[in-house]
């Protein structure tokens, strides 16, 4: 299973599109404490161009859904009218280590059952603000994790996304105020940071209407789709006029070792890709 090794995600496009600065994306953490910048100056891919130098006249990006929806509908083409915004809440709960076989349940201040509790307010959060709205954790961290010792620190991620603002910022004062009730009642601490975050994107129209007019003329299915993924064409939303293709996947399978499309499906993305870059290109001047 792949998952983001550095939060928040699009850090690259994040800084082209000047919402980063490079000190602050190289200075990035992962789960083992290496630094972005360092580990890109490691493979060779720490560049010198300065940000920004490339200008653009317009971005299309193709993914596949990374859901179910444009298979279960029947459709080859996704034409990606929004993106959902994104918080991603990094929560820190703070107990008391302690045997799990000698510890009486009343006498616990187990940081491992307050982030169930709210893993459950997290789901019921979400399911409180349909439609639209999708929130989960899968990300989680025990110290010192083992079988037999209750936490005395959890650090978990809690992913919340929306394409309405006035929601998506309701959703994550709610998830907030719920974890510190439900931390309190259990005596444990709790702190919060977020750690990643864009506001809901509406792609530009001009764009948008061409994919949609290519797919039409070269004779592919398609519907509109809100795409639930970040991608680095929310940023460069920030710069150019932008917008996205998107083809099926099997299963809605993503971020996963079985993640699959077909060739026709493939070709089908490319095609459309191809005559809406070459249509916006024309009319340069």
């Amino acid at each position: 299973m792949r998952k983001a090794r550095f939060a928040p995600a699009m850090l690259a496009s994040g800084v082209f599109a000047g919402m980063h600065s490079l000190d602050y994306a190289y200075g990035r953490k992962d789960m083992d404490g290496k630094t972005y910048g360092e580990e890109l100056q490691r493979i060779g891919w720490l560049g010198a161009e300065d940000v920004g130098a490339r200008k653009m006249h317009a971005y299309f990006e193709y993914h596949i859904e990374q859901g179910p929806i444009l298979e279960a509908e029947n459709k080859q083409i996704g034409v990606v009218t929004h993106c959902r915004g994104l918080w991603w809440l990094e929560f820190t709960l703070t107990g008391k280590e302690a045997h799990t076989g000698s510890t009486p349940m009343a006498m616990r201040v187990n940081a491992g059952l307050a982030m169930a509790r709210i893993i459950e307010a997290v789901q019921a959060i979400a399911m409180e603000n349909q439609p639209g709205a999708v929130a989960g954790v899968g990300q989680a961290k025990f110290s010192p994790n083992s079988r037999n010792v209750l936490p005395g620190t959890v650090v978990f991620t809690v992913d919340l996304r929306t394409p309405d603002q006035g929601k998506l910022d309701r959703m994550r004062a709610a998830i907030e105020a719920k974890a510190a009730e439900i931390a309190a009642d259990l005596g444990v601490g709790c702190s919060v940071e977020a750690v990643g975050h864009f506001d809901p994107v509406t792609f530009d129209p001009t764009t948008v209407a061409r994919v949609r007019k290519a797919a039409e003329d070269l004779g592919y299915s398609h519907m509109n789709i809100i795409s639930g993924a970040g991608h680095d064409a929310c940023w460069a939303a920030k710069v150019a006029p932008s917008t996205m293709i998107m083809c099926p996947c099997v299963g809605g399978l993503s971020h996963n070792e079985a993640e699959e499309i077909s060739k026709e499906w493939a070709a089908a993305g490319a095609d459309v890709l191809f005559h809406a870059v070459v249509e916006t290109a024309e009319i340069v001047e």
